[in-house]
């Protein structure tokens, strides 16, 4: 009886990792770019004329900021090679104490970038069901593996940020990779094609001097107390809809 119940356990726990997400929500239409951005931290490519901003306002952890500590929003585009991700930050203080890209790095202001490549959802804290990058003050982008151990993944993302007083702006080039990914054996990137989808959000670690961030600020609401979830959960991620 007791080995019938830990197989019951078990399939219940695989089968987290591969249940489809139950429903779309927050969907963003991301219309096509006609001209791939240049990475350079500045809004003056058409593509960015022609998104609608979105804000980053949910705050997934931490007290309540104020606006003049930070606020936040993001444009989005598209072309076959990458997801484009443009993101404003209105912060008064710009901190990266841990210089090891492999330690503590959501302690630091970053961006997270979020992507479910087949909007399935389900658990991906150790596995690339889903992918949780940490972008860092310096470009490096980090997230862990399978192995439970934190990587570098600096080639699924290539970012530029510009900063003037307390605005920067990150401007970033996303590829595309599946579930199937392998740190072993990477593969290559998916091609994006309008119609498809993809779970979706992002989010800012934000601390001003702190041992810790003080906030983490997401783009997409999350139901109960714990919101500190996206890291764990892509049912949580909001949909993109690409299109022409």
């Amino acid at each position: 009886m007791k080995y019938a119940i830990t197989l019951c356990l078990v399939a219940v726990i695989i089968g987290c990792d591969t249940v489809q997400k139950k429903e779309d929500h927050s969907i963003i239409e991301v219309q096509k770019a006609v001209a791939s951005p240049t990475l350079d931290g500045k809004v003056t490519e058409s593509c960015w004329n022609l998104s609608p901003w979105y804000p980053l306002d949910q705050n997934w952890l931490g007290n309540a900021f104020t606006h003049e500590d930070f606020s936040g929003r993001y444009k989005l585009s598209w072309d076959e090679e990458a997801l484009y991700v443009l993101v404003e930050i209105q912060d008064d203080s710009l901190y990266d104490w841990h210089k090891d890209p492999l330690q503590r790095w959501w302690d630091d202001d970053c961006v997270e970038i979020f992507i479910d490549e087949d909007n399935s959802g389900g658990l991906h804290q150790f596995s690339h069901n889903a992918f949780g990058y940490h972008v860092a003050l310096d470009g490096h982008v980090a997230d862990l593996g399978p192995d439970r151990q934190p990587r570098l993944y600096d080639d699924h993302i290539k970012t530029a940020r510009h900063t003037e007083g307390k605005t920067s702006i990150w401007e970033m080039a996303v590829r595309v990779y599946t579930d199937s990914y392998s740190d072993e054996d990477p593969g290559e990137p998916v091609p994006l094609s309008a119609g498809k989808k993809m779970g979706f959000a992002v989010a800012y670690c934000d601390n001003d001097g702190s041992p810790q961030r003080e906030n983490f600020i997401g783009s997409v609401f999350i139901l109960g107390a714990d919101k500190n979830q996206a890291w764990i959960n892509a049912d949580i991620l909001g949909t993109l809809l690409l299109v022409e």
